[in-house]
């Protein structure tokens, strides 16, 4: 499938559920999409283009008041790239790891690293984060400050 034929998919059966659709390069595609619809946009794309099943990655960006959440899928012949935002005081978005299980560890790392509720998420056990992190510090808010815990070498000086 090319990428004439993704974006029909994309400009018709999403239409009024997806919304900035661009193709700035060849095999690759754009496109935000309301948290809410998410997953419903993800499972018709799943279903509709094939091949497409492998996730990438989820990445996260902090814009101040609220996240970017980018789900990077792959397919046979090229990317599609799906954008969400979340109010940074209420971060809140549901697994799609019902349609795509592999998606688990990217949202764990999501929960660790920028504070947000994945609802519905079959394991939320903190990924990266020691399971002793302090409460409320998450490494890649633009708002977390770094306190270096202080070093204790056993036997060494004092």
């Amino acid at each position: 499938m090319n990428d004439e034929q993704i974006l029909e998919i994309i400009n018709t059966r999403f239409a009024g559920r997806v919304r900035d659709v661009s193709h700035p390069h060849a095999r690759r595609i754009f496109f935000a999409a309301d948290p809410k619809d998410l997953p419903a946009v993800i499972a018709g794309l799943k279903e509709a283009v094939p091949g497409m099943w492998y996730i990438a990655t989820i990445s996260g960006v902090d814009l101040g008041e609220t996240f970017e959440i980018v789900y990077h899928f792959g397919h046979d012949n090229g990317a599609v790239n799906i954008k969400t935002r979340v109010p940074k005081a209420a971060p809140h978005i549901e697994s799609i790891t019902s349609i795509i299980p592999g998606a688990v560890l990217y949202e764990r790392e999501l929960q660790d690293m920028f504070g947000m509720t994945i609802e519905r998420i079959p394991d939320p056990r903190p990924l990266i984060t020691p399971e002793d992190w302090p409460a409320g510090n998450f490494p890649l808010r633009k708002d977390w400050t770094f306190e270096r815990v202080p070093e204790v070498i056993p036997g060494g000086k004092k």
